[in-house]
């Protein structure tokens, strides 16, 4: 391995802006999602359904992201994994819409917890791929500063070896 390749390894991390702000519209997401639910009018069984309907969309997105991530240069996973993975996703988008389409409230009402799921939806996959990147980085750094510490005992090793020869 030549030594000057880690020297130019380039290791790419978000800015703090970037982070503050993705984290920022996450929040904004779940405190819109939340306070949609929390006045939203009608009966207690449709917020109850809402808020499983977000929690297991916000999951399966989770899920969907780090899957996605997974596989990107090579399969990681079985077929059925990915079946499964795409149809949770499916499911929870589709049973989300559909407890939002027949619930017995105003159009209006209907379109902010509309935007605010998809809001959140959205928020969800740039926070994994943002949490994703800083932990790619973090285990870059450990590899580099392995493979430094390791060149350096070897380095201090072979220059000890010749000064244990010439002592005997």
């Amino acid at each position: 391995m030549n030594q000057h390749t880690d020297r130019n390894v380039l290791i790419h991390r978000d800015t703090a802006a970037w982070r503050v702000q993705v984290w920022a519209s996450f929040a904004i997401a779940v405190f819109l999602c939340g306070t949609g639910l929390a006045y939203l009018p009608g009966q207690d069984l449709d917020r109850a359904f809402m808020v499983m309907g977000y929690m297991f969309c916000l999951t399966t997105t989770f899920v969907l992201s780090k899957y996605v991530r997974d596989n990107q240069h090579t399969t990681a996973d079985t077929p059925m994994w990915r079946l499964v993975v795409y149809s949770a996703f499916a499911f929870a988008m589709s049973l989300t819409a559909w407890g939002l389409y027949r619930m017995n409230v105003s159009e209006s009402y209907k379109a902010f917890l509309l935007v605010g799921w998809l809001y959140l939806i959205t928020t969800t996959f740039t926070l994994a791929k943002t949490m994703r990147d800083a932990h790619e980085a973090d285990v870059a750094e450990m590899k580099l500063a392995a493979r430094a510490e390791a060149r350096a005992e070897l380095q201090g090793v072979a220059t000890a070896e010749p000064m244990l020869r010439s002592a005997k």
